[in-house]
């Protein structure tokens, strides 16, 4: 291991965040960000006595781009060698957007032997693209549309992408935060070029609800009702049937970015959720 990378099986170094001490918990960040998406609730966490660790996923951030892996199951397995690597355990587990995708991976692929709680934020499982086992979904040509606008101005779809429906800046009398934006690009921007393309899949296609079905955690799922991204009726409302002994917590109004639009309450909530 070399500082704060940890290289997998298939060489592809992985960077994490590891800060404070105390009990576990890992982040797993949303699609095309960072390990730095989670800095207010790792900050605030580590600060009231937590060891906060979180890692840049495959192709994101500071890790390397591999052509290869970028899905789920490697995803998984990834975060699967880090927790190994650390020896973590009795880690509560929370995960954003595709975040929330590998955390449900992860204990449908590896189990709960690491784990003892799980945060889905803004997740989505159980599946986002509209089939006929889920016909709540968002049809097929959104996400082709995201790869389309993707591949013709990948710069300036994630401006757009920021500056509107992922903090709500798009609501009339949002507040909206410039800072906000070009952080959110900036991360994107870090992001390999055929990583976050082929994640575009890894989020949307991917089925978890038999992963879901293998919770046996304490797990809290949090999700704004105004989220723009991953609407709410198909991913937190159905996840919460499927996850036993969880607890669904609605934001009114909350956006897809509750880490960021509503961050003390967020902050507040996974802190009450830990000491539980």
């Amino acid at each position: 291991m070399n500082g704060n990378t940890i290289t997998t099986k298939d060489g592809t170094t992985i960077y994490y965040k590891d800060w404070g001490t105390g009990p576990v918990v890992t982040f797993s960040h949303g699609w095309p960000l960072s390990a730095d998406a989670w800095d207010s609730q790792m900050f605030f966490l580590a600060s009231s006595g937590y060891r906060c660790i979180a890692h840049d996923r495959r192709g994101h951030g500071r890790s390397s781009q591999p052509w290869n892996g970028n899905e789920m199951d490697t995803y998984a397995d990834d975060l699967q060698e880090l927790f190994t690597a650390l020896d973590l355990k009795d880690v509560t587990m929370i995960g954003h957007s595709t975040g929330g995708g590998e955390v449900a991976r992860y204990i449908g692929r590896h189990g709960t032997a690491r784990v003892s709680k799980a945060v889905l934020m803004g997740a989505v499982p159980p599946i986002m693209v509209k089939t006929e086992n889920n016909p709540g979904g968002l049809p097929l040509s959104v996400f082709d549309g995201f790869r389309q606008a993707y591949l013709a101005d990948r710069s300036q779809f994630f401006l757009d992408v920021a500056s509107g429906p992922f903090f709500g800046f798009n609501r009339p009398g949002a507040k909206v935060s410039q800072g906000l934006i070009n952080s959110w690009w900036m991360q994107g921007m870090m992001s390999g070029h055929k990583n976050a393309y082929d994640c575009i899949k890894a989020f949307s296609e991917t089925d978890f609800t038999e992963d879901l079905k293998k919770f046996d955690v304490p797990t809290l799922i949090v999700h704004g009702d105004d989220d723009q991204i991953v609407p709410i009726d198909a991913s937190a409302k159905l996840s919460s049937k499927l996850v036993k002994d969880s607890t669904l917590k609605i934001y009114p109004g909350g956006t897809h970015s509750l880490g960021d639009t509503s961050k003390d309450q967020l902050n507040k909530d996974l802190l009450a959720f830990l000491k539980a």
